[in-house]
């Protein structure tokens, strides 16, 4: 499960946003479950205030089992001077990309 956050501004930040991509692996029934168990994880990763969910999140199904739940398996951090619904049509739905909802 992919979810996008946005940090707090840091002093040694030279652009106006930082934003967070993280990646952790569900053990789930179905995507519909995943999306509800990252999200969830999601609002607890960022409740201590330096960083907001931004209630974006994708998903993709593996066949493997996987070895266990809520898994970091990549983090990204970017900064960038473009407002967070920006931002996001920027990187991350563009239009280009091939997704079902």
């Amino acid at each position: 499960m992919r979810c996008l956050f946005l940090w707090k501004r840091r002093p040694e930040q030279k652009a106006a946003h930082l934003y967070e991509e993280r990646i952790t692996l569900w053990q789930a029934t179905g995507i519909e479950e995943a999306l509800v168990l990252a999200e969830q994880e999601a609002k607890v990763y960022s409740s201590d205030g330096e960083s907001e969910f931004l209630d974006f999140s994708q998903a993709y199904w593996l066949t493997e089992p996987l070895p266990a739940s809520g898994v970091e398996v990549f983090s990204l951090l970017r900064e960038s001077d473009l407002v967070p619904s920006a931002y996001i049509d920027a990187f991350f739905d563009s239009g280009a990309e091939r997704t079902r909802t």
